[in-house]
C-alpha cells in the first residue's frame, strides 16, 4: 500500500467549479446547488482504498451528523475505472449505499476536477467557507490503517465546527495521507510523481 500525502493546496483558494454525474440518482450535482449553504465539504474517495475504508464507516456517521447542521458535503471518486474497476460508477452507488453516505458521491470521468482541487490521495479533504475559499485541508483524524487508533474524525469535526459557527478553523492542519488518485495514463497532475 503506497501512502501518498495530500497536497495541502493553499487556503484561500476559490473553491472550483464542478458539475459531476451522481451514479446513485442518475442526476447531476454542482457546486452552485449549495449556494446557501454556509460550508462546502469536498471528499475525494474511492471504493477500494484501504485508507477510505478505515474511516469510511465514521465518514458516514460524521456525513448524517453534519449535514443535519447545514454542512454542504459532497464526495468524488476521480480513479481510472479501467484499471481498478471496484470504484466504477455501480460500485460507487453500491458503496454509498453500505456506508450511508449523507452527501453525493460524484464521478469525476475525465479527473479535470481532481485536478482543478489539486486532489492527490484518497481520502484527500477541502472544506469551503461561505464565501467558498478554502479554510481546512487536511486529515479527518490522526487514525490509520496500521495505527491503533479510534476513527474519531477530530481534526475535520473541529474544523467544521469553527466554520459553522463563523470561525476560522485552526492554521495547524496535517496532510491526510492514503492511496494516490489512480490518474489515466498520460493525464498525471505535476504534482504527481
Amino acid at each position: 500500500m503506497v501512502r501518498t500525502p495530500s497536497t495541502m493546496a493553499a487556503l484561500g483558494m476559490a473553491a472550483p467549479d464542478f458539475s459531476l454525474p451522481d451514479p446513485k440518482t442518475g442526476t447531476t450535482v454542482s457546486r452552485g446547488d449549495f449556494s446557501d449553504a454556509p460550508a462546502l465539504l469536498v471528499v475525494f474517495l474511492s471504493n477500494h482504498c484501504p485508507f477510505v475504508k478505515h474511516i469510511a464507516d465514521e465518514l458516514g456517521e460524521f456525513s448524517r451528523e453534519y449535514t443535519a447542521k447545514g454542512l454542504a458535503m459532497i464526495g468524488v471518486c476521480a480513479n481510472d475505472v479501467s484499471t481498478h474497476p471496484a470504484d466504477s460508477p455501480a460500485k460507487m452507488a453500491e458503496e454509498a449505499d453500505a456506508r450511508g453516505y449523507a452527501f453525493p458521491y460524484l464521478y469525476d470521468e475525465s479527473q479535470d476536477v481532481a485536478k482543478a482541487f489539486h486532489a492527490a490521495c484518497t481520502p484527500d479533504f477541502f472544506l469551503f467557507d461561505a464565501d467558498r475559499k478554502l479554510v481546512y485541508r487536511g486529515q479527518f483524524d490522526d487514525s490509520r490503517p496500521s495505527l491503533d487508533a479510534p476513527v474519531t474524525g477530530a481534526d475535520l469535526r473541529a474544523a467544521c465546527d469553527a466554520v459553522l459557527a463563523g470561525k476560522a478553523p485552526s492554521d495547524e492542519q496535517h496532510q491526510s495521507v492514503g492511496c494516490n488518485i489512480k490518474w489515466k495514463v498520460g493525464n498525471n497532475p505535476p504534482w504527481f510523481s
